[in-house]
């Protein structure tokens, strides 16, 4: 059996915390900003720490598992 929990994990998080995408941490006239599709080094920073943190929590301190087969 395989298991794509943490792949599956990996890539929802990066589509949604990808910055401009859907919101913006830290954007350029205000704290949170939603569909601009412009990003700054602050902002790729902010999301990266958050992402890192999330991917984190749910693949070792939740423990995702999807097992196909």
């Amino acid at each position: 059996m395989e298991d794509g929990g943490p792949v599956l994990m990996a890539v929802v998080l990066f589509v949604l915390l990808t910055p401009g995408l859907l919101c913006q941490i830290s954007g350029k006239g205000r704290v949170v900003e939603f569909g601009n599709m412009q990003t700054s080094g602050i902002s790729i920073l902010v999301h990266t720490v958050i992402y890192f943190g999330l991917i984190t929590i749910f693949l070792i301190a939740i423990g995702v598992h999807i097992y196909s087969g």
